[in-house]
């Protein structure tokens, strides 16, 4: 991908999506809040709605409790043959007056005994679904709404309280009274009802029918309300969903009448709307920040880039060996063009540094033939030493050629091998070698020992590293002592990595004298080396050439010999 597609890529996803996700979090944030409050409003709507209608109904019961307690209904109902005058027909009109009530009518046990109006008979009035409930009701109000009764269906809709009259004196069912309450009670409650633009508020029984709605739409429907069927801890709450084919915000409220639920419907788009001006004003702030990342681009990037560009087609003439300048018909006046500068500049440094890098090969060479000149001094101490050697062979003096044949050995790995790394296999030949030319020189002052395992023979070292660990514990271990000193040398593996010790029986050495020599180590070897190489100067090559991790470790005290162990990491050649 472009670089600039790129810059424009990053742009967007930085800025653009940020700000819609923003967006979209604050218009669905702030419309959660707007579908609580709403739903808060519809509660407190609801609960005064639901007081309101306690307070109607009772009204209607209170008239109810009255007349069914008076002699004159207790005797009409208890005796066939009681004869209702007018006087008797006003004073029972009397006792059950009110503007919402519309008819009303007595039932003894057998028949219809008196009503006002038209009232059913009773075995239509035994058939009705409604009746079982006031039998089981015991004397207390039952109220069967318009949606309930069936009169939503014949156009005169009527509200109807039922409920049985009991004997005075001995409480035993002598009839019943039913009702009818004209819907304009329940019109007074739900018009003070407040709810929003188009919102609705309904009364449904347990079975789902709307008793009773504010629009007075859809009365004697059935409605599916999941919480009719579900057990509700405080019976009240909220939820968004269909109805009437339409998405709507539902707050329910159980009211006082057991079998009743107040319900208010709230079309969503309602409530939405609110919420519109955050979901345009997120719209067109990521409208805007889309915008400005491509006029970002348009003004800034694609100069930018350009630059840029430049500067890689002239690095592309640099690899090719062309040092051409970039031409830039501007001052420095930001980075992008500062580069532009930078690049001319450095271009100009590297022509000027092959120019001496070609010089300096030149002088190179000519010390190479100078360095093959010097080559010759080896070989004549190789030649001078194989002389020496096939004299002392033909003057059977064997000690002296074996000591010749070592040091022409010892001389060719130090001076003639051109690899820094060599295999541990030579590397211990190399000190066998040492170690057979200083058994002339000490004779039998002490003995030495090699272990090395065939599994580890092909490992590489670097050059020169065990050779002046040993010539060290010859020299300030095994030399001071006035018995026979011994050194071993024991190549080991530990994981990743291989260990040599060597280990003297001489008399050891504090910490104080281990720090002394470390620190003067390289002005003290003129004992026995003009150009010695110590212990600090191999632990440091290690380190250089491994890593931290490797080196020297020492280990020492006076009177018990001493142990040095070398570190270094597992490589095959």
């Amino acid at each position: 991908m472009k670089l600039r597609r790129k810059i424009l890529l990053a742009i967007i996803l930085l800025v653009f999506i940020p700000v819609i996700v923003m967006g979209g979090v604050s218009y669905y944030s702030f419309s959660d809040t707007i579908e609580k409050k709403s739903s808060h409003f519809y509660w407190v709507s609801l609960l005064e709605t639901d007081r309101k209608l306690k307070f109607a109904l009772s009204e209607i019961t209170t008239i109810s409790n009255s007349a069914i307690t008076q002699q004159s209904v207790q005797q009409m109902l208890k005796q066939p043959e009681y004869a209702i005058t007018y006087d008797r027909r006003q004073e029972i009109n009397n006792l059950i007056n009110h503007p919402m009530i519309a008819s009303f009518a007595f039932y003894s046990n057998e028949r219809l005994v008196y009503h006002t109006d038209d009232a059913l008979g009773m075995q239509e009035l035994r058939e009705q679904d409604w009746y079982g409930k006031v039998r089981e009701a015991e004397g207390r109000p039952v109220w069967v709404g318009p949606g309930e009764n069936g009169s939503a269906e014949t156009g005169t809709m009527a509200l109807i309280q039922a409920r049985i009259i009991k004997d005075y004196d001995s409480l035993e069912d002598i009839g019943t009274v039913v009702i009818y309450v004209k819907p304009d009670l329940l019109d007074q409650v739900f018009w003070e009802a407040q709810t929003l633009k188009q919102g609705d508020i309904l009364l449904v029984n347990k079975q789902g029918k709307v008793v009773f709605n504010k629009s007075g739409e859809h009365i004697g429907n059935r409605a599916a309300f999941p919480f009719l069927t579900q057990e509700q801890d405080n019976g009240k709450g909220y939820y968004v969903d269909n109805y009437l084919n339409e998405k709507s915000l539902i707050t329910y409220l159980p009211s006082h009448h057991k079998d009743w639920f107040l319900v208010a419907i709230t079309p969503s788009r309602l409530i939405s709307s609110e919420s519109a001006p955050i979901r345009n004003i997120a719209l067109l702030l990521g409208a805007v920040s889309l915008g400005s990342a491509f006029l970002f681009d348009r003004f800034f990037v694609r100069r930018m880039v350009r630059s840029i560009i430049s500067a890689v087609n002239g690095m592309k003439r640099v690899k090719q060996g062309i040092f051409s300048p970039i031409s830039s018909h501007r001052p420095a006046d930001d980075e992008t063009d500062l580069l532009i500068d930078g690049f001319n500049r450095m271009s100009s440094q590297i022509q000027e540094l092959i120019g001496q890098v070609q010089t300096e090969q030149a002088r190179k060479k000519e010390a190479e033939l100078q360095a093959l000149v010097a080559q010759i001094n080896p070989h004549f101490i190789y030649n001078s030493l194989e002389s020496i050697n096939s004299m002392a062979v033909l003057q059977g003096n064997k000690d002296i050629s074996r000591m010749v044949v070592s040091l022409g050995k010892l001389l060719r790995i130090s001076i003639s091998e051109n690899h820094e790394l060599i295999p541990l296999s030579m590397e211990l030949e190399h000190v066998r070698h040492y170690m057979r030319i200083q058994k002339f020189r000490f004779e039998d002052k002490f003995d030495y020992a090699i272990e090395l395992p065939e599994h580890l023979r092909h490992y590489v070292t670097q050059k020169l590293i065990v050779q002046p660990v040993v010539e060290n514990a010859l020299y300030h271990g095994i030399e001071p002592m006035d018995r026979t000193g011994f050194i071993s040398i024991k190549v080991m593996e530990e994981e990743t990595d291989i260990v040599v010790d060597i280990t003297d029986n001489g008399p050891g050495f504090s910490q104080e004298t281990l720090l002394m020599l470390w620190d003067k180590e390289p002005s003290q070897m003129k004992k026995y080396r003009e150009n010695g190489v110590g212990l600090k100067n191999v632990h440091e090559r290690l380190k250089i050439r491994f890593g931290s991790r490797y080196g020297i470790m020492i280990c020492s005290a006076s009177g018990c010999g001493s142990t040095i162990r070398l570190r270094l990491p597992k490589l095959l050649t």
